[in-house]
């Protein structure tokens, strides 16, 4: 069990298995066990299960009310266009959300799958509003963008990310650096956005990108939630990257990417992982079973990655469900839902 204070900032919930899926108790028993202080579930924007996966996790707030949550606006129906359903364009979606009760916004929409199937650049109009309310209102957005660059080199990407749809190289996905250019053109109409990039923003080998954003925008941060990847950059450049976060403390959050319906051990491995990696010298087996030593941070500096970043950004306490506002949000959405989750969401919402 972890003995210090930790926030898992990023944790997912993909749907359930069954209408008996427990992923309160999944969850609970998972930050109970590794004595985290909270979670921060970012719902993820696939298929269209962001509806579905916004009130669960407004239902977990609802019944744990020290858990924060990232919700995720749901476009409806792809390509993303401009032309919504009456009441369901991006920023009544967003305004929707806040009024519930959720902490931040999580957005999927420019990992290179989503990006070619929402069919748009990151900073058209049709997101252009949304980001705009986002950095007037100083809400926290979760932001994904990009992967690892071999994901796009064939010699270079595992059978098991392809098998996951994530080889981008067929000449039908948009560039590694052309999604780079999308998500550097909306920071920069956005310099006062408090945004984190997921996943280190795939920089574990060019860090020197994230110093030239960290300078330019006050309110940016990057988690380090795996991919492996960025572990191993950490592990090739030990001296320079122990002194990167020491120094950039104030700019990192710990996240694991848990994701419901996992099988729950992977939880605990991740985040004892990604938490020794930061407080301790231990030598360990992590991704891939490659060895990753840890950097053994100081305390001050640990406690910024570790929690102390994602209060500041989001707040020292997560803010309430609205139990009417979430009544209407699904009575409004639930014509979205699939038989088999509105079998699952009814008796809650009657409950209500």
């Amino acid at each position: 069990m972890i003995n210090e204070k930790v926030i898992d900032s990023h944790l997912h919930i993909e749907g359930f298995e069954n209408e008996e899926s427990d992923f309160v108790n999944c969850f609970e028993q998972y930050r109970e066990g590794n004595g985290l202080a909270s979670l921060n579930i970012c719902v993820v924007p696939t298929k269209q299960r962001n509806v579905c996966n916004n009130m669960m996790a407004a239902l977990y707030k609802l019944a744990h009310p020290n858990t924060y949550a990232h919700g995720g606006i749901d476009h409806i129906h792809w390509p993303i266009t401009t032309d919504m359903p009456e009441g369901m364009d991006h920023v009544t979606q967003y305004r929707e959300l806040m009024e519930m009760g959720f902490d931040g916004i999580k957005m999927l929409e420019a990992k290179p799958s989503h990006h070619k199937r929402n069919g748009l650049d990151l900073s058209t109009p049709a997101l252009e509003a949304v980001f705009t309310e986002i950095e007037k209102d100083g809400t926290h957005l979760v932001l994904h963008s990009n992967d690892p660059k071999e994901f796009w080199d064939r010699s270079k990407v595992s059978e098991d990310h392809i098998a996951r749809g994530w080889f981008y190289g067929d000449g039908t996905y948009a560039t590694h650096e052309e999604i780079y250019r999308q998500t550097n053109e909306v920071l920069a109409r956005h310099p006062k956005m408090k945004v984190t990039l997921a996943h280190f923003y795939f920089c574990g080998e060019h860090p020197e990108t994230l110093v030239e954003l960290f300078e330019k925008y006050p309110n940016l941060c990057v988690d380090i939630t795996p991919g492996g990847e960025m572990y191993w950059a950490f592990e090739a450049n030990p001296v320079y990257y122990r002194e990167f976060f020491e120094k950039y403390s104030n700019r990192i959050l710990i996240g694991t990417d848990a994701t419901y319906p996992w099988p729950t051990d992977s939880y605990d491995w991740l985040i004892d992982r990604t938490y020794r990696f930061l407080a301790t010298s231990d030598t360990m087996k992590a991704f891939e079973d490659r060895p990753l030593t840890g950097i053994n941070l100081p305390k001050e500096a640990r406690e910024n990655i570790l929690w102390r970043n994602f209060e500041r950004r989001v707040g020292e306490a997560p803010r309430p469900i609205d139990k009417a506002a979430l009544k209407r949000y699904i009575e409004k959405y639930k014509g979205l839902l699939s038989e088999e989750e509105w079998k699952y969401i009814e008796p809650h919402y009657l409950a209500l």
